[in-house]
């Protein structure tokens, strides 16, 4: 089936305190984010007409906003409310939200504290990323070149849209080579998270997944580990080297996309039992139905 392209759909998008037809939902082609970067957003599901954790995201794209220095002119509360008012005008039931902010197009500089700073959501229908036979046979990653940066050099604490540049061109590349995506290692050479989502080992009955000392924890991260501990399972977060793979047996990743979706291999490390991603999954979709 041919995907609709996204400047071409029917419906609305809410922007700047207004709804407005989707086709028009435009900003000007010399706006701040686009050429310097000063962008935030988020990515939220919808699951049987439900919301999963709109206020976390909401809250995490306020704090994404502030740590880029964008002040969203609106409270917490209010976005919430259109985010819901949103999802009903467009009808989703099983879907995705993508919340927006970023710097108007007042000044063309680097620096440009005097520019507006712009909000908008939309919504559309978008199932699992992958069906269900399709998605216990587990993905193929492999290692990508670039690296997630040092706090000290990015803010990556944020979900800024210029930090994802290095993902999309992992992951491009890792399709080009015949792969679903790539892992990327941090500065100091430890394993971080897949080019979108993060990710967890199973070693001995065991949960391990790298600390989030340089990219974001992901609000589906902070899920799957209350979800192992209600189970008794124990999680260890820290720094693992790549050679730790090796010991590991289960493997996967979670985010708002890819909710948790096993791999097969890394390169050369294979990961064959399913057992704990299974028990996961299965309480996974029973949260997120809840």
């Amino acid at each position: 089936m041919q995907m609709i392209p996204f400047d071409k759909r029917d419906g609305f998008i809410w922007i700047n305190g207004s709804f407005e037809e989707w086709s028009e939902a435009k900003v000007h082609v010399l706006n701040h984010g686009l050429h310097y970067g000063s962008c935030v957003f988020e990515g939220i599901r919808i699951y049987d007409g439900k919301i999963f954790k709109l206020d976390e995201h909401i809250q995490r794209l306020f704090k994404s906003a502030d740590i880029l220095d964008l002040k969203i002119p609106f409270e917490i509360e209010k976005i919430c409310l259109n985010v819901e008012e949103l999802v009903k005008k467009q009808k989703v039931i099983n879907g995705y939200i993508r919340p927006v902010v970023w710097r108007g197009s007042e000044m063309m500089a680097i620096s440009a504290k005097k520019g507006s700073t712009n909000i908008a959501i939309a919504c559309w229908e978008w199932p699992s990323y992958f069906s269900p036979d399709r998605l216990l046979d587990g993905i193929n990653l492999t290692v990508a070149k670039w690296v997630r940066p040092s706090p000290k050099s990015a803010p990556t604490d944020s979900k800024a849209a210029g930090l994802y540049m290095i993902c999309s061109l992992s992951k491009n590349e890792a399709e080009n080579k015949g792969f679903d995506d790539a892992l990327m290692l941090d500065y100091r050479g430890y394993i971080a998270e897949a080019t979108g989502a993060n990710i967890f080992f199973v070693k001995n009955g065991e949960l391990f997944t790298p600390k989030p000392d340089c990219f974001l924890n992901g609000i589906t991260r902070q899920t799957v580990i209350n979800l192992a501990n209600k189970l008794q399972l124990n999680v260890i977060e820290d720094h693992f080297q790549i050679d730790f793979l090796s010991t590991c047996s289960e493997a996967f990743l979670t985010g708002t996309a890819v909710e948790i979706t096993p791999i097969s291999s890394i390169d050369n490390y294979k990961f064959n039992d399913r057992t704990i991603t299974r028990k996961l999954i299965n309480e996974f979709n029973k949260e997120v139905l809840g």
